[in-house]
């Protein structure tokens, strides 16, 4: 990776160690001490793949709190201040689950999601912190920025077996399209839209229809009666879209190895799949301006 991860360890020097909990309902008990400073980063950690970067990528770009839900037996830096909730995050309903959990507990935060192996990126993360994004979103009168996922990929899968490579990423420059969002009635919803591409549009043979969409509701404030469904979305309407009704509005990446993981993991995919590379791949920069320069996210009127 370009940044200097191992720098990253100094942003919570002297701050108290892990508190564990043994349940999410134990975390949310003592929600005063967990939950009470925010932003709020929420990691799902599925295996032990670039846990530590990911934890210290989010550490450094700006939330307060960062809390990791996984099984007893995985391994977390033991020099970051984070709270760990024992939790099967394996199961189809825990994303939900935790999301709407948590959100309840701590009504007003901004609160984030993502899982392992994902690196959440802004318009001008290089310089900015997080907290000052949220300060202007907030001032803009939203309540959510619009994410939506990049999947980045190895390009020599023999080296990297699982699609993992932190030190030469790669990534599709091109392929995205957006489709107007509807709902049951068929009517267009108003500024929503369903995102494809990436290798979940290239590979979609491999891929369930429920997950091909890269749109995601994963930087929010809670609220009371918004909860988030199985599908990423949230459920005040005004929470799903891109931009505001008078000028376009911040937006978010989140740069994920997880489709690369689940399509090398998969016996029939990974017999079919002999690279992810093609002539649109470009190597990943590990920079928020290489993302605005490529279209693939938007700062709005945050100059």
């Amino acid at each position: 990776m370009r940044r200097d991860l191992s720098q990253f360890a100094r942003v919570f020097h002297g701050y108290p160690p892990h508190m564990h909990y043994t349940s999410l309902s134990a975390l949310t008990a003592d929600k005063t001490r967990a939950l009470s400073k925010g932003p709020i980063c929420l990691i799902l950690i599925e295996d032990q793949v670039a846990v530590e970067q990911t934890i210290r990528h989010h550490a450094a770009i700006g939330f307060s709190t960062l809390i990791a839900f996984c099984d007893p037996a995985i391994a977390l830096p033991a020099d970051i201040a984070l709270h760990r909730v024992d939790h099967d995050v394996t199961q189809p309903e825990a994303l939900p689950q935790i999301i709407n959990t948590v959100s309840a507990a701590a009504r007003g935060a901004w609160i984030y999601h993502c899982y392992n192996a994902e690196f959440l990126f802004f318009p001008f993360s290089a310089d900015r912190t997080l907290r000052e994004m949220l300060t202007f979103v907030t001032e803009e009168r939203r309540h959510s920025v619009m994410t939506h996922v990049i999947d980045l990929y190895a390009r020599d899968l023999t080296t990297h077996p699982d699609a993992v490579d932190l030190e030469e990423a790669w990534f599709d420059s091109a392929g995205y399209f957006a489709i107007p969002r509807r709902d049951a009635a068929g009517a267009v919803l108003d500024r929503q839209v369903d995102i494809c591409g990436g290798l979940r549009w290239r590979f979609q043979d491999h891929v369930p229809p429920a997950s091909r969409r890269l749109d995601r509701a994963a930087l929010f404030r809670a609220a009371k009666g918004v909860v988030l469904g199985p599908d990423h979305r949230l459920s005040d309407p005004e929470y799903n879209t891109y931009a505001c009704p008078w000028h376009h509005s911040v937006t978010a990446a989140i740069c994920s190895f997880r489709a690369a993981k689940a399509l090398r993991r998969n016996p029939g995919s990974r017999d079919a799949i002999a690279t992810f590379h093609w002539s649109k791949s470009v190597r990943f920069t590990w920079q928020a301006q290489q993302l605005l320069d490529l279209g693939m996210m938007e700062p709005g009127q945050w100059f």
